[in-house]
């Protein structure tokens, strides 16, 4: 198909797009880093086919009241089947980049021991395919899918787990190192740690701040067992994906700073600090113990986790907003010992899911990631907004707020980068509409609109502003 930008200004809810489209374009370094991203779990489908084993959200999803009507990612957005026509879509749009993850229970389909030829072989065409296209593959390792027999071992919270994904990552590094230049270990382990095993939001589903903790630390040496699975395979491109997610609060008292504090410690500093630094923040560590729970430090895991990376990508949506006092809201908290913070909803301009749209929050992150922890390049690898796209009666799908929204994230990169952080890429969340987790169907991210019953893509206004920006600033820079 042959993708027209010469609607993608209108209708966008921003009356100075062009100055902001030229801005941006004309702002970026030349060698700047354009792509979109997606999950495994998320688009693929096929969960029963080819070999694949069954993951902890396969079995999450089929646990009653667990997510939006029961939906799960069986079917998800049909990319196991449709990959060739999405990739068309990316080379239609000119990314130069595709985010993507290796689903381990299609690899490794117990987890550990024999590796499943049929799983390997379809991010083998998938990568083929990117080269074929002109659009350099970025694989992320782990996004969420844990094999469920790892979990029926503890999963996370088993150390033997961290050594199962390093297995993996030899498996995954064998087939595809010797084309796929990008790696990243893990995606969000955050979410993996909290979501999934203080809140139990996610899959598995645990509630324990004992788990979570462990977690937290099991995460980290799968990856550093991950980096040095893929240095020993030759690869020498690697980072890891981070949730860094800023806080603030309308307070300033000092219970509300101790609240700050808490929340920004593991949100943040929890992860940058034994990556980049070799250690633990001595306040998380204290509040950690204040719930009973430990990180499971074992002689030289520290400097195994602190060994060097060559970039950290960080995925940023939205601020917590947080002030002192106990949550009237029953929904247990993603912190540990968070007895006294209580989480603020905006009034403000926000998206679908009610999350504040911020971006001189985003800027003054990333402002304040180059000033802490100096000389790491950063790559945007997740931003985006959920919104519920309808098609109009012409059959386009004008998505004026999501346009706004990376726009407005976009012009922030621009400014920061100019102001010296080394900031050299940036992936759109997500290509297609998909799988939203807990959330189901509902909530929409994608560039591209998915007609979940027919599996139709059709490129909103946001993915034909998006195509028109990457050209302008190949335009500007002489790289068309």
């Amino acid at each position: 198909m042959t993708i027209s930008t010469a609607s993608a200004t209108g209708a966008t809810g921003l009356p100075e797009t062009d100055e902001l489209t030229a801005r941006i374009a004309g702002g970026l370094p030349g060698d700047f880093v354009w792509g979109a991203a997606t999950s495994s779990y998320q688009i693929e489908g096929a969960t029963g086919e080819d070999g694949r084993g069954p993951c902890i959200w396969d079995t999450f999803a089929r646990t009653r009241g667990k997510t939006r009507d029961g939906e799960s990612g069986d079917l998800a957005v049909g990319h196991y089947h449709r990959y060739r026509e999405d990739v068309a879509l990316m080379a239609e749009l000119g990314l130069g980049a595709y985010r993507f993850s290796v689903a381990w229970p299609r690899v490794v389909p117990t987890g550990s021991g024999p590796v499943n030829p049929a799983g390997l072989a379809f991010y083998d065409r998938l990568v083929d395919e990117l080269l074929g296209s002109g659009i350099d593959p970025w694989l992320t390792l782990y996004h969420w899918d844990l094999p469920q027999p790892l979990q029926d071992l503890g999963g996370w919270a088993n150390r033997e787990t961290a050594y199962r994904f390093a297995e993996y990552a030899d498996h995954v590094a064998t087939a595809l190192g010797d084309r796929v230049k990008h790696w990243s270990t893990l995606n969000e382990p955050w979410c993996s740690a909290f979501e999934g095993h203080l809140t139990g939001r996610h899959a598995p589903g645990v509630q324990s701040a004992h788990a979570a903790v462990r977690s937290v630390h099991h995460l980290l040496l799968a990856h550093a067992l991950g980096v040095e699975a893929l240095r020993a395979r030759g690869v020498s491109d690697i980072g890891i994906t981070l949730n860094l997610i800023p806080v603030e609060s309308p307070e300033d008292s000092p219970a509300a700073r101790d609240a700050v504090r808490l929340v920004d410690g593991q949100s943040i500093r929890l992860w940058l600090d034994p990556l980049l630094r070799g250690s633990y923040p001595p306040d998380v560590v204290a509040d950690f113990a204040k719930a009973g729970a430990e990180l499971p430090i074992a002689d030289g895991d520290l400097a195994r986790i602190a060994a060097p990376i060559d970039w950290v990508g960080v995925n940023y949506y939205s601020p917590h907003i947080v002030v002192s006092g106990p949550d009237p809201d029953p929904t247990p908290m993603p912190f540990v010992a968070a007895d006294n913070l209580t989480r603020v909803k905006s009034t403000e301009d926000v998206t679908a899911l009610d999350w504040p749209i911020r971006p001189r929050s985003f800027a003054a992150l990333l402002r304040r990631l180059a000033a802490d922890y100096p000389g790491t390049p950063w790559y945007m690898h997740e931003n985006g907004a959920a919104y519920l796209d309808e098609p109009a009666p012409d059959g386009s799908v004008p998505d004026p707020g999501r346009l706004r929204y990376v726009a407005l994230h976009l012009d922030a990169v621009r400014e920061v980068i100019q102001d010296g952080v080394d900031m050299r890429g940036y992936f759109v969340w997500s290509l297609l509409d998909n799988y939203e987790w807990a959330e189901g169907y509902k909530m929409r991210f994608g560039v591209i609109h998915v007609d979940f019953d027919t599996l139709v893509r059709t490129p909103k206004t946001s993915a034909l502003w998006y195509s028109r920006l990457i050209r302008e600033h190949r335009a500007a820079n002489g790289t068309l």
